[in-house]
C-alpha cells in the first residue's frame, strides 16, 4: 500500500488524534494551556493527588466540614435574643421586610410576619462565657475550644441552589466544590484512601446530591469520594471470588502501561487521573475495609461519639472523620439532615428539633475533645453549619415554625488556626441582620483556604477561556478569627 492509499484510507478520528500539526493538537494545547492554576503543581504528574506546598505555611493540614443539611434554626441553639422574646406574636416593623423575598412567607405590609421567640432556655458556659441553648448540652461543655460566627450572610433562599453555593461558590452546576479546590490546591497526604470523602447520615441524602461534591472542571481525582458508613464502604469495590490477587495486579499493571502509554502520547490530564483511580481502587480494597471497621476503638472512645461498629449514624461518621484525618485525608465532609423546620409534619421546633440535637450534639463535641487530646485539633480545622439560617419571624403551618433565612446565620469552628472561645459578629435585637462583623459565604470559603496555606484569588483554572476559583469575584479572609 503505497501512502497515498494509506492516508485515504485514515479515519476521521485518526486525522485529530494523530495530526502532529493539525486542528486536533492544536485544539489539545489549548485546552492543556487552559488548565492550569497558580500553584506549584504541574497537572501531568504521575500522581495528581499526591500532597504539594501551598502558597504559604498553612495551619491547618486538613478539614472536617460538618454540614447540617436544611439550615439550622440560630435561634434554637446560639442566638440569644431577649428582645425577640419580648416582642413575641407582634408583627415584625415593615422597615425589616420591606422589598425582601422569603421561600415560603407571605410579606405582604397589611398582614406581617409575627416575630416568634422561642421556648428553649439558653445559659451562658465556659470561660468564653458564650451563649448556648439547652438544645446542645455536649457542645456547651467545649465551647471554649469553638469560635462562634453569628453573622453569616449568603445569596440564596432555596435549600438545593443554596447548599450548592455554600460548597462550590456558585448556584450553577458544573462548579468544583470547596473539597476538590483544597485536594486540586495541596493534593492529599493519604496514599490509600481518597483525598476528599463525604460521608452521609439522616433520613436522606442533601438536596442536589452529589453536585455537592463534586470536582466540576477539575481533574476527576479530586471528587469527593462518598463511603458508607455501614456494610461494604463502596459497593463492587472488593475483588471477585473467582479472580486471584496475583491475576488482578497483572491486568492493573496491564492497563496502567497502555494508559501511560496514551498519556504520553496526548498529556491529557485525566489520563493521569484514571491511571491514580486504579491504583487508589487497588489499595482501597484494603484500606476502606479497616478505615470503617471501627470495633478495634476502646470502649471509652465509642462512648465519648455515642458510636455503634457497624451501625450508620453520624455518631459513627464523626468518629470515621477523626480515623480519615489520622490518615492523612485532606478534606472529610459529613452531611446530616434534616434541619428543615418549618412547622409542617415532621418539621417541626419541638420533637423533630429535638431529635436532630440528640444525633448531633455528642458526636460533634467528642469530635473536637477528641482530636484534642490526640494532639490532632491544632492542625485540624473542624467546621459546623448548614447552606443559611432561619427567620426571626415564624411561619405557621400545622405548626409554628421558622422560614429559610438567607441574613444571618450561625456558624462555628474549631482547631486548625482559628482562636478558640471567641465569639464573633453580632445581629440586631430581633436577630434579622449583623450589625457588626458581617461574613459572607466567600469569606468563609476564602478563610479555609487561607487556614491551609492558600490564597483564594491565586487558586485558579483556566476553563472555557476564563479563569475560576471558589470565591468567584468575592471573599475576604476573616483575620479577627484567627489565631
Amino acid at each position: 500500500m503505497d501512502d497515498r492509499q494509506a492516508l485515504l484510507q485514515r479515519t476521521r478520528r485518526h486525522f485529530f488524534g494523530q495530526c502532529g500539526l493539525g486542528l486536533g493538537t492544536m485544539a489539545l494545547a489549548s485546552l492543556m494551556g487552559e488548565g492550569r492554576s497558580v500553584h506549584a503543581a504541574d497537572s501531568t504528574a504521575a500522581d495528581p493527588a499526591s500532597p504539594r506546598p501551598g502558597h504559604f505555611p498553612a495551619r491547618a493540614k486538613s478539614v472536617i466540614y460538618l454540614f447540617m443539611a436544611g439550615g439550622p434554626s440560630q435561634f434554637e441553639l446560639f442566638e440569644h435574643k431577649p428582645k425577640l422574646q419580648e416582642y413575641s406574636n407582634q408583627p415584625i416593623p415593615e422597615s425589616f421586610i420591606k422589598g425582601r423575598r422569603f421561600a415560603f412567607m407571605d410579606t405582604f405590609t397589611k398582614n406581617p410576619p409575627k416575630l416568634l421567640g422561642t421556648t428553649r432556655k439558653f445559659a451562658r458556659h465556659g470561660e468564653s462565657g458564650e451563649w448556648v441553648s439547652e438544645c446542645l448540652p455536649h457542645l456547651a461543655g467545649v465551647v471554649d475550644d469553638l469560635t462562634i460566627i453569628r453573622s453569616v450572610a449568603t445569596d440564596v433562599f432555596n435549600h438545593a441552589p443554596a447548599k450548592l453555593f455554600a460548597n462550590t461558590g456558585t448556584t450553577q452546576f458544573g462548579r468544583p466544590s470547596m473539597g476538590s479546590w483544597v485536594t486540586y490546591g495541596v493534593g492529599s497526604e493519604s496514599r490509600d484512601l481518597p483525598g476528599f470523602v463525604v460521608l452521609q447520615s439522616g433520613p436522606r441524602g442533601p438536596r442536589g446530591g452529589a453536585v455537592n461534591w463534586g470536582s466540576g472542571f477539575l481533574p476527576t481525582v479530586h471528587q469527593g469520594v462518598s463511603l458508607r458508613s455501614g456494610g461494604d464502604p463502596i459497593l463492587d469495590l472488593a475483588r471477585p471470588g473467582a479472580v486471584s490477587e496475583t491475576s488482578q495486579r497483572r491486568a492493573i499493571s496491564a492497563i496502567r502501561d497502555l494508559n501511560q502509554s496514551h498519556l504520553d502520547e496526548t498529556g491529557d490530564p485525566e489520563i493521569a487521573t484514571r491511571i491514580a483511580s486504579y491504583e487508589m481502587a487497588y489499595r482501597m480494597q484494603s484500606s476502606a475495609p479497616e478505615l470503617i471497621d471501627t470495633s478495634g476503638e476502646s470502649a471509652e472512645a465509642l462512648a465519648l461519639y455515642g458510636a455503634e461498629p457497624g451501625k450508620a449514624s453520624f455518631a459513627n461518621n464523626c468518629l470515621l472523620a477523626r480515623r480519615l484525618v489520622e490518615r492523612g485525608v485532606r478534606f472529610v465532609q459529613l452531611y446530616h439532615t434534616d434541619w428543615d423546620h418549618h412547622g409542617g409534619p415532621g418539621q417541626t421546633l419541638g420533637k423533630e428539633l429535638d431529635t436532630v440535637c440528640r444525633e448531633i450534639d455528642r458526636p460533634c463535641a467528642a469530635l473536637v475533645s477528641d482530636l484534642k487530646r490526640r494532639g490532632l485539633l491544632d492542625d485540624t480545622l473542624v467546621m459546623w453549619g448548614g447552606e443559611f439560617g432561619r427567620t426571626p419571624m415564624g411561619e405557621v403551618r400545622e405548626f409554628v415554625g421558622r422560614n429559610h433565612h438567607i441574613d444571618s446565620a450561625t456558624m462555628w469552628m474549631a482547631g486548625g488556626g482559628t482562636k478558640p472561645g471567641l465569639g464573633l459578629g453580632r445581629t440586631d435585637d430581633f436577630g434579622f441582620a449583623p450589625v457588626e462583623d458581617r461574613v459572607h459565604i466567600h469569606d468563609i470559603q476564602a478563610t479555609v483556604l487561607h487556614l491551609l496555606g492558600l490564597e483564594h484569588t491565586n487558586l485558579t483554572y483556566r476553563f472555557q477561556g476564563r479563569d475560576f476559583r471558589l470565591t468567584d469575584v468575592e471573599g475576604q479572609v476573616i483575620e479577627k478569627l484567627l489565631a
